[in-house]
Parts: structure tokens; C-alpha cells; sequence
């Protein structure tokens, strides 16, 4: 589960960090007792300081500049100890992208010296996606960037990584969302049935392809939302919904207002294995809770692609079923949503009052 960021902006929230000895906060800040010269991590395990000898900082390095020297114990002008394991889980996807061929859950452990078990475990929590899941994204993406540059199928699939063409058929499914041929052809949606209605976010369109729900937005009126679907899937035939759509949307906009389990509905996600990945880190954050944007882009391995992984969320086309209005600021405020900032307050509203009922 991902943590709910706290954003720790005051002084209250961050002594009560410090008094909880709270992990979440490491990072976030430090603070220095005046009496000892020491700055420490909140959660350090020495003995807490008055509240009146305590000073806090955003940064060690701004605590040492105001003279404190760090803690020995703790020592917060290194990298906490989930960075650390966040940075294990890195460097393993780098070796991921840098491999020539797939490599086993074993090998991969062994490379940043952790166990199989820990490793898996970890890797997860921190990305989303099991290893042998990111490799076969890898891979995905790999090919979709040889068919991009007009690689012939059966280049594309080797240079990919796949060790024969009959293991990419294996999973061709899973890594186009359709066959390479289909792919070079630029991945047409043959059909595209959608509903328009109103529900408590305002006015929405949900559409459906061959695959699955393929959009889900929101707005304040039907022509735009009409327009803005013409606009993401223009090859394809765009028709008003049959009466066996209608309950399939009742069930979405019921989701939309409830968000309180998964989404049932297969869905047809088509996006860069970048998107993708933000994408399935998203799925994994339960309602009522929310994740920065550096966060997420911790969890997905790439902790630098802060404004990537904010790029991701806005191109995001399902609303509520890949939840990116649970991502927010470091500092717990609120930034920018396709479909308006009061939106997203209101979803997490809702989600928050839905879990303490």
C-alpha cells in the first residue's frame, strides 16, 4: 500500500512526526535539538528533546549550515533507509534495460545483493509490477518504439528482446494490446461505442471499444466531451451506445461515485510502457489514500522523472478507474487534474468520508 503523504508543513505536524518517531517523515524534513549541537531523521530512536529545544529544517544540509552536526545514530545527511532500498530497486531496473536477454528473479537479486524473496517483495511495493512484469513492459515498450521506426515485425520482435518469434506471440496480447501488424498500421479502434449523461462529478462520456472500457471523461458539457473522444480515437467509428453499453456505464459511474473496489470492467488501456507503468503504480493506490509525484516516481524506478510521471497522469483518458486524482504535491496541496482541480478535491473528499463510514 502507498503511504499518504502529510505534506508535515507545519511545526505541529512535524513534532508530532518526531514525537511518533514516524518513517513517512523522514525526508521530508529534519530536526535539531539546540541543547546537544545534533540534527536527526524523525524517526531516530534516540531519546526525544523538550519541545522548546527542537528546531526543524527542510534540508540537513540547511541544518548544517545553522551550525548542528548530524547524528550519528540516524544519520540523516545520508540517504534514509528506504531511499536506499528504493535506489536497490533502480539499479535493478536499470539492469533490466540494459539486458540483452530476460533474466531470471534469482540472477536479477543477486546483481543488487538481496534475497529472492526480499527482492520480489520489495520490487513490487516499490514499482507496482512484479520483475518478470517490468521486463515484459520492457520488452513491450522496446518493440513498440522498432515497429514506431518501421522495423519489420519480425526485427522488431528480436531487437525487443523476445528469444523467438513463437514466445512474442505468446504474448503479443499483453504487450501491443494487439498484434504487431496492427501495431505498424497505427492501431486503429475498428468501433467506439460511448454514453453521455450527467452524475455527481458533472457531466461525463464513457466509451467502449472491441477490448474494453476505453475512456471514461469528464466536463461540464456533452459536445466537448463528444469532441475530445473524437479527438483521442480519430480512425475509429464513434456510434451511440446499444441498451447492453447502458448497464455496462451504470456500473462505471457507479464506480465513479463509490469508488470503494477494484474496477470489475475490462478495460482497453493503450499507452508508451512509460504511461504504462504509472498507470498500473496508480491502480495499486487504495481510495483515501494519495502519493506525490516524486513518490510515484520512486515506485515506478525512476525517482528523476518527477515531470514524466506528472505528464503520464494528464494523459491519462479513465477517469476514477486509473486513479491519478490520488496523486498530489509534496506538500499535500492539490495541482493540476484534466478535469479541474474541484474535481479531484471532490473525489477525495468522497473517498475519504466513504472509508470512515
Amino acid at each position: 500500500m502507498m503511504k499518504q503523504t502529510n505534506g508535515y508543513i507545519t511545526e505541529q505536524q512535524r513534532w508530532q512526526a518526531v514525537e511518533q518517531r514516524d518513517t513517512q517523515a523522514d525526508g521530508q524534513f529534519v530536526f535539531a535539538v539546540k541543547t546537544t549541537g545534533i540534527f536527526c531523521r524523525p524517526s531516530c530512536s534516540a531519546r526525544r528533546p523538550l519541545r522548546e529545544n527542537t528546531a526543524f529544517y527542510a534540508t540537513p544540509e540547511a541544518a548544517l549550515e545553522a551550525g548542528f552536526r548530524a547524528c550519528k545514530r540516524c544519520q540523516p545527511d545520508k540517504l534514509a533507509p528506504e531511499r536506499q532500498r528504493v535506489a536497490r530497486i533502480a539499479e535493478a531496473c536499470r539492469i533490466i534495460e540494459s539486458s540483452e536477454v530476460p533474466l531470471t528473479l534469482d540472477e536479477l537479486a543477486g546483481r543488487v545483493a538481496m534475497s529472492s524473496f526480499h527482492f520480489h517483495r520489495l520490487f513490487k511495493s516499490v514499482t507496482g509490477l512484479t520483475p518478470n512484469a517490468w521486463q515484459k513492459a520492457h520488452r513491450a515498450r522496446r518493440l513498440r518504439a522498432g515497429l514506431a521506426q518501421g522495423k519489420g515485425v519480425t526485427n522488431a520482435i528480436f531487437d525487443a528482446g523476445f528469444q523467438s518469434e513463437s514466445a512474442y506471440y505468446h504474448q503479443a496480447d499483453a504487450a501491443l494490446g494487439m498484434t504487431a501488424s496492427q501495431y505498424r498500421k497505427g492501431g486503429a479502434r475498428a468501433h467506439v461505442q460511448f454514453v453521455v449523461g450527467t452524475c455527481q462529478l458533472g457531466e461525463f462520456l464513457v466509451a467502449e471499444s472491441e477490448r474494453g472500457i476505453c475512456a471514461i471523461l469528464l466536463g461540464e458539457n456533452a459536445e466537448t466531451l463528444i469532441g475530445e473522444l473524437e479527438t483521442e480515437f480519430p480512425s475509429s467509428q464513434l456510434t451511440p451506445g446499444d441498451e447492453a453499453f447502458a448497464s455496462r456505464v451504470a456500473q462505471v459511474i457507479g464506480f465513479i461515485e463509490s469508488p470503494t473496489a477494484e474496477f470489475s470492467l475490462p478495460l482497453d488501456i493503450r499507452g508508451t510502457s512509460f504511461q504504462q507503468q504509472v498507470w498500473q503504480a496508480l491502480r495499486s493506490v487504495p481510495p483515501g489514500s494519495t502519493v506525490s509525484y516524486s513518490e510515484l516516481a520512486e515506485r515506478i524506478g525512476k525517482p528523476a522523472a518527477v515531470r514524466a510521471v506528472a505528464g503520464a497522469c494528464a494523459a491519462n483518458t479513465l477517469a476514477v478507474a486509473i486513479p491519478c486524482h490520488r496523486v498530489i504535491r509534496s506538500d499535500g496541496g492539490l495541482s493540476g487534474y484534466r478535469w479541474g482541480v474541484e474535481r479531484k478535491r471532490q473525489l477525495l473528499e468522497n473517498e475519504t468520508r466513504r472509508q470512515k463510514e
